[in-house]
């Protein structure tokens, strides 16, 4: 990571370094700190002096320079631990209010390619059946993030020392138009799979799931599902449209997108039309868990099933926010009551460690409808924990 320093050497300068450049918001002289992958210990290799440098700090072994001369040749690309790895800075050394938003204050690059894995986001609410506004879920997503830190104790997790991670910024969706959004949708993420980068998406209405997985499935077949909702999106159609966020999983089985013996459906509730509104996902063969199978339980043995019924093939994450109990998670378009708590939220995302998970979404987070951020918030965490579930990543 790349750390800038007063004179003194202790106190932070407040600074973020991006893809394009450099922002400094300080008038004295700075040192550049350029430190080793693990964020221990000072490289020995520094750029060499410069005669512009600051005059009374040529001390030391780092390099001193003067604000607005920076070179660019002497600036790195990215805030990155190393030649390897992306680390998000620590509110130790950069406040968290300084900086680009974007997803856990990650570098922000205009492509895939390179990663080993990136969060996306997808503005898209033109699919919503009740309440607007999920346009803005990813951008609140972000903001909150600002909170989560680079690994997870409870797991033992290390993703940043594990992949390289970026955010890649958003689809440029079409407001006016959902079937031309999800062609946007598809090509974008075609690319993300072609750069062998497993997108970690920021919702966005659930109508970004099929677009999605029709990307993915052109690489992996048709894969497995673990659909986290109050809801199991498969209704036919709605006003005479057949594409909407409440019919995605319909279209995915209709295309053969799913593994449909290795889709599992948790959390779903509420009132319905019919009395049996499961009878869809039932016939297709997949495992629907209500979530009042889930009240007052630890989920930890249904994922050890859940696990077991997957196996070691391709499988999808994709977590609707409504799946949480509103008294946690207001802020999504279509809130039903009795839902999942967020510590069973853990137990779902940290159970899928060890699969083959080749993406994630966290969907339906509007953030106008809960103006503390709670539920941009634990979006942010969920979509952390996903990072933590991603092949390859090790555990202490």
């Amino acid at each position: 990571m790349e750390r800038l320093f007063s004179c003194q050497g202790s106190k932070l300068l407040q600074t973020s370094l991006w893809k394009d450049g450099l922002h400094v918001g300080t008038s004295s002289g700075l040192r550049m700190l350029r430190w080793s992958r693990a964020g221990q210990r000072p490289l020995t290799r520094i750029s060499p002096a410069l005669p512009w440098a600051h005059a009374g700090c040529s001390a030391g072994s780092a390099t001193w320079f003067s604000k607005g001369h920076l070179r660019w040749a002497d600036i790195p690309r990215r805030w990155a631990s190393g030649a390897t790895f992306n680390v998000p800075p620590s509110s130790e050394f950069v406040a968290r209010s300084v900086g680009v938003c974007t997803m856990m204050r990650l570098p922000l690059q205009s492509s895939p390619e390179g990663l080993d894995a990136a969060f996306v986001g997808v503005p898209l609410d033109i699919g919503t059946s009740n309440r607007p506004g999920t346009r803005f879920g990813p951008r609140r997503i972000r903001e909150e993030s600002v909170l989560l830190r680079t690994v997870n104790p409870s797991t033992g997790a290390l993703p940043f020392q594990s992949l390289l991670v970026a955010d890649i910024g958003d689809v440029d969706v079409n407001l006016y138009n959902l079937q031309d959004s999800c062609r946007l949708i598809r090509e974008a993420y075609r690319k993300i799979v072609a750069a062998n980068c497993i997108p970690l998406t920021l919702g966005g209405d659930h109508t970004i799931t099929y677009p999605i997985l029709q990307a993915l499935a052109e690489k992996h077949g048709p894969v497995g599902l673990l659909h986290v909702d109050a809801h199991t999106d498969t209704a036919d159609k709605a006003l005479g449209e057949k594409l909407y966020h409440g019919t995605p999983f319909r279209r995915c089985v209709e295309e053969g997108l799913l593994d449909c013996k290795r889709v599992v459906q948790i959390g779903i509730r509420g009132p319905s039309m019919t009395l049996n509104p499961y009878k869809y996902s039932r016939d297709q063969g997949f495992r629907v868990v209500l979530a009042e199978d889930c009240w007052l339980k630890s989920l930890v043995p249904l994922m050890g099933e859940v696990r077991q019924q997957m196996g070691d093939k391709p499988i999808y994450i994709s977590f609707d926010i409504d799946a949480l109990d509103p008294a946690y998670a207001p802020g999504t378009g279509t809130p039903e009551i009795a839902g999942l708590t967020p510590s069973q939220a853990l137990e779902i995302v940290r159970g899928c460690q060890g699969l083959n998970v080749v993406g994630c979404d966290l969907v339906e987070v509007a953030p106008a409808y809960d103006p503390s951020g709670n539920t941009a918030l634990l979006a942010a965490n969920l979509l952390f924990e996903m990072l933590c579930v991603l092949p390859k990543v090790k555990t202490a």
